[in-house]
């Protein structure tokens, strides 16, 4: 069986669940479907199929950060901080619209 390529990765990004910072290093990741916030040693802190994930840019925030909703509890991503090579602009972009491929309602 081949393995699919993920529509979307990101490493070093930090993932905070209101009001508090879960991981400065995680990673996010849509695959098959399904979306996975995980930890820098990949360990899963949520995950759900994307079309049921809520994703739209984050509020009062630079244009780094997301804010999602996974199985009812809101996260605040923020991509980029540790890859110096990738615009996080860029990157949040490009999470935003893989979300939105991915048949997502977005905010």
């Amino acid at each position: 069986m081949a393995m699919t390529e993920p529509e979307f990765r990101a490493t070093g990004v930090r993932i905070e669940r209101w009001p508090r910072s879960l991981t400065k290093a995680g990673q996010v990741l849509i695959k098959d479907g399904k979306l996975e916030l995980l930890t820098s040693y990949g360990r899963v802190i949520d995950s759900a199929p994307v079309r049921a994930v809520r994703a739209g840019k984050a509020w009062f925030t630079d244009e780094s950060s997301a804010a999602l909703t996974v199985n009812g509890k809101r996260y605040r991503v923020t991509l980029g901080q540790r890859n110096h090579r990738a615009d996080p602009e860029v990157l949040t972009g490009r999470f935003l619209k893989a979300v939105r491929g991915a048949g997502v309602a977005e905010d």
